[in-house]
């Protein structure tokens, strides 16, 4: 007979979909935040005066987005912002879809897994695709980098509170759905130092990325910091359901069914401890 072992009662389902609501509600409204503050610059050393004529800003007025104009949707903090937005039910589709095939072949927890997917993605791409936008001068400026932890935070915290606000939550929020919906697939994952050290070094390769491409940003190592931060802050927030997946995960062993030679068969108890 099998045996459903990690069933998911109805009011967890709902919570869990209600904390991915609020996650996506969080990844749109901070969206707007960045759009709306300004340039979408991880940090404040990675300010550089416009360039000359001909650079691409990193703001663009709407008018520009209604003309159809490739740069303006796809490079551009605002129309980053929209196309996220306007993916936001074609997500949940995706989500319903993937749960009722997964529920139809009889696979254990198909809304936790579908939820789970689409929120790691969905959560992930919009805010790697900001931190990759090239600044004023791509190309025209060496890189710079930034190795001494906290000066750059220290520097984004004098530059007023709205604008550290939408920084330092931005860059928690970079890898935050990773944190959150990544122990919940994957189970090598339910693990809080297995989060931060993977978010870390996503974050360091986005670090690379942005210094190999000239894209005049600042590699500095507060983002990582921030950056893995927010994942482990958002793994604690989902930690409940991931730890008690891996606690039904272990339950006690049974052993298989045996053939009884005087006919019929019979099945043996739970197995004792390893190593007893």
């Amino acid at each position: 007979m099998i045996m459903e072992l990690n069933p998911v009662r109805g009011g967890d389902r709902r919570r869990l979909v209600g904390w991915g609501l609020v996650a996506a509600v969080s990844v749109v409204a901070l969206s707007v935040a960045l759009a709306s503050a300004g340039d979408p610059d991880r940090t404040t050393a990675d300010r550089s005066p416009p360039g000359p004529p001909g650079t691409l800003p990193g703001r663009v007025r709407a008018g520009h987005l209604l003309d159809g104009d490739w740069h303006s949707w796809f490079g551009t903090a605002r129309g980053v912002l929209l196309i996220t937005l306007a993916a936001l039910p074609l997500a949940a589709l995706v989500v319903w879809l993937l749960a009722r095939h997964r529920r139809a072949a009889g696979t254990s927890r198909p809304w936790r897994r579908s939820l789970a997917e689409v929120g790691i993605v969905y959560g992930t791409v919009p805010w790697v695709w900001l931190t990759m936008l090239p600044g004023g001068r791509p190309g025209a400026v060496p890189g710079r980098v930034s190795l001494v932890p906290l000066r750059d935070l220290l520097t984004i915290l004098a530059s007023g509170p709205v604008t550290a606000t939408v920084q330092i939550v931005g860059n928690l929020l970079v890898f935050g759905a990773l944190g959150f919906f990544g122990p919940l697939r994957f189970a090598a994952l339910a693990s809080l130092p297995r989060v931060v050290a993977l978010a870390a070094g996503c974050s360091s390769a986005i670090e690379v990325a942005q210094y190999a491409l000239r894209l005049d940003r600042v590699t500095s190592v507060d983002d990582v910091l921030l950056n893995a931060a927010g994942a482990g802050l958002a793994a604690l927030a989902s930690r409940r359901w991931w730890l008690d997946a891996a606690t039904m995960s272990s339950g006690p062993r049974v052993a298989p069914r045996h053939h009884d030679p005087h006919g019929g068969h019979c099945r043996v108890g739970p197995l004792p401890p390893a190593g007893t």
